[in-house]
């Protein structure tokens, strides 16, 4: 998948201004708007104007794009890497609508590119945000409305996970400042995270979400967990998994050997004739729950290097005295 770059698509600088964008869109549209360009590539470049403009319009959309984007060249074979959109706040919840075209503009449903919905998902990820009553900072006299959701995805480790922790997080919400360019707001906030908690599960905050409109509550804050990466264990649901380097010998011969498992180093018993990839499972050992998650250690034969005369030599010797041919059954 390659990398796309929005900026360029619409013809404007990276610091552009919101008002910026918006006139080189509508300029853009009217060049390659397929009703009336005699351009032969008007339908793809429309396709791929609208799709940048419901990006760079959005300053939520645009905030998360930015920081992702800083490294990467237009035409680049990319992959996001992991929970790269962590600790950006946004209005609404994790699955709104969230295109942003204007009317009779842009891609249709469904017709958003690989990278966007790798990025964002079918039909934009995040909500739009809806926006304040109009009437100034209270509303209209006797109006009231509850404060506006927000959410965030924010990454832990999978220790946190077994044991539980209070952490303290930093978001940064986009917004716009006053010269229309996209800024972002920083806060910090206590948090517990609790004993077993699941990749995908969600922290509500209550009141830590947009102020409300007269005397109405304000909305929530809801927090998505992501695991960090760990360079020991990745984790599916509550069943963790570990890659265990054993050797040749222990795996022919089978034994006792020392694991390592997020609560602390165990005995684990190698079965005789073990091959290379086999699951052994500690259950009970996973993530924290009702049930528990159990953990696997995967195994991982390793070959000792022949970096010494003794270690070649060793290495003669078990080729004369073995009758070992692996390739046997390929008839060679």
């Amino acid at each position: 998948m390659e990398f796309k770059d929005y900026y360029k698509v619409m013809g404007v600088a990276r610091d552009a201004s919101q008002d910026d964008i918006k006139r080189a869109y509508r300029k853009l549209a009217r060049k390659y708007h397929p009703d009336v360009s005699k351009e032969a590539d008007a339908e793809v470049r429309f396709k791929e104007i609208g799709e940048a403009y419901a990006v760079l319009r959005d300053p939520e959309k645009r905030a998360s794009y930015d920081e992702l984007g800083a490294n990467w060249k237009s035409g680049q074979d990319f992959r996001p890497p992991p929970n790269w959109d962590a600790g950006f706040e946004f209005r609404g919840g994790p699955g709104g609508a969230g295109g942003g075209f204007e009317a009779g503009a842009g891609p249709g449903a469904g017709e958003f590119s690989d990278f966007f919905e790798t990025l964002f998902g079918r039909g934009g990820f995040r909500a739009e945000g809806r926006g304040r009553a109009q009437g100034g900072p209270g509303g209209p006299r006797g109006f009231r409305a509850r404060g506006e959701d927000h959410h965030a995805k924010v990454a832990v480790s999978i220790e946190d996970a077994y044991q539980g922790a209070m952490r303290t997080i930093t978001l940064r919400e986009p917004q716009l400042d006053d010269s229309g360019h996209v800024a972002l707001r920083e806060r910090s906030l206590r948090v517990n995270i609790p004993k077993g908690v699941r990749e995908g599960q969600r922290i509500r905050l209550t009141g830590q979400g947009s102020p409300g409109i007269g005397d109405a509550p304000a909305g929530d804050l809801y927090l998505e967990i992501a695991f960090e990466a760990h360079p020991l264990y990745s984790v599916e649901g509550r069943d963790v998994y570990l890659d265990l380097p054993v050797t040749p010998w222990e795996a022919a011969l089978g034994g006792k050997v020392k694991a390592p498992t997020p609560t602390g180093a165990v005995d684990l018993s190698i079965p005789a004739g073990a091959t290379n990839g086999r699951k052994l499972r500690l259950k009970g050992r996973g993530i924290p729950g009702t049930p528990p998650g159990d953990l696997y250690a995967v195994l991982q034969l390793t070959v000792p290097p022949a970096d010494t005369d003794a270690a070649k030599a060793l290495y003669r010797r078990m080729a004369e005295e073995l009758d070992y041919n692996p390739r046997g059954r390929m008839g060679v």
